[in-house]
């Protein structure tokens, strides 16, 4: 990714060249109480986090209050089996009440501050708010009337890609950048709470950057760091887990969600894996510099006179570095003393009779 791919989010800076920022999923973890959420956004801080991410909605902006059997979450392997959507997303919504003083004690604490619009009345409110970016929801990559509405609200934009096809996500992207906005990162993304590392595909997430020529990164619901690294590893520039104060205290996604000194862990094992890839290099790097005299080189190992031969007994291949290099081993063996050598020396070119150096050039490479 280029230079113009770069994205600002808040005060952080997002691109290749820049280490992954972090961003710190709250959800409805903060089971209903605004000291909860502040805690959460506090340790997002001091865990070194880039961003807070809420969730704006209401049950109704989400479903109806309806309970006819489709509107139960009947999959058995759900967290959430046997739950009426509507209950679920009265439990889980984050009040727009408290929107405000979070994303203002977020602020403070030098966060960015992301949150995911449902609808055009959740759009218009966050952008009341000044949010720094826009996030997509898996769920609602299909609703193009709400992606359009976000394009054209001219903030930067995360899209989960959970779920999509290659037509869906053709037609989320077209709608982003029909309607101006280019300045958007794909979350790869496996829509399942918790996901196992098996089922991350996160391959796929650099097929997403060449095909759409865009930011990408993971949004990750496995429950360990290391389909995050993977990412990073192959070229991720956000990764965005879910954040609780602890698994223990429950909540809708406490399951999947790490405590503080996990995503501690995370921001340092994310930035050090971003390090690790540094650039493509056939050379020395600065700090391999003072190594190189620890290599091997040839060196006369036994005391010769005037006019002896170089042996095998008698001329090795040892560190350090100090002598000519290894590939010269079998020009040498063979060769004749141009003077009395002392045991333990550096061979060079020198050393050679110069009756004996018609196959060398001047610079001592062999001639052809």
């Amino acid at each position: 990714m280029t230079d113009k791919n770069e994205i600002d989010i808040g005060t952080k800076r997002v691109g290749a060249d820049h280490r992954p920022a972090i961003v710190a999923e709250m959800s409805g973890n903060h089971n209903g109480s605004l000291d909860n959420a502040i805690r959460i956004v506090r340790e997002a801080a001091d865990s070194g986090a880039d961003a807070i991410k809420l969730q704006t909605f209401t049950p109704e902006i989400l479903t109806i209050n309806s309970h006819r059997p489709e509107f139960y979450i009947d999959d058995p392997g759900s967290l959430w089996h046997g739950h009426r959507l509507w209950d679920l997303y009265k439990t889980a919504y984050t009040p727009w009440e408290w929107h405000r003083p979070i994303i203002e004690f977020a602020r403070k604490r030098g966060l960015a501050c992301i949150s995911t619009a449902f609808d055009a009345s959740s759009l218009d409110f966050l952008l009341e708010l000044g949010v720094d970016a826009i996030k997509i929801a898996s769920f609602e990559l299909i609703h193009l009337p709400l992606i359009e509405a976000v394009a054209r609200s001219g903030k930067p934009v995360l899209l989960s890609t959970g779920m999509a096809n290659i037509s869906e996500l053709d037609d989320a992207v077209s709608a982003l950048r029909v309607n101006g906005c280019n300045r958007f990162i794909l979350l790869k993304c496996t829509s399942a709470y918790p996901s196992d590392e098996k089922e991350a595909n996160i391959l796929t997430m650099q097929d997403m950057s060449s095909r759409y020529g865009c930011q990408v990164g993971l949004s990750d619901h496995t429950l360990r760091p290391y389909a995050a690294y993977a990412a990073v590893a192959l070229g991720a520039s956000v990764i965005e887990k879910h954040v609780t104060l602890s698994r223990t205290d429950g909540g809708v996604d406490a399951a999947f969600s790490l405590e503080p000194a996990e995503l501690r862990g995370l921001v340092e094992g994310t930035e050090l894996v971003w390090l690790s890839r540094g650039n493509i290099s056939y050379a020395p790097s600065k700090i391999e510099e003072t190594s190189l005299k620890e290599r091997p080189s040839i060196y006369v190992v036994r005391p010769l006179k005037k006019g002896d031969q170089f042996t095998k007994d008698n001329t090795r291949i040892i560190r350090p570095g100090n002598g000519l290099p290894p590939k010269y081993y079998q020009v040498v063996i063979g060769k004749r003393a141009a003077r009395d050598i002392n045991a333990e020396m550096p061979m060079s070119w020198d050393l050679i009779d110069a009756g004996m150096q018609s196959s060398f050039s001047p610079m001592g490479e062999v001639s052809k």
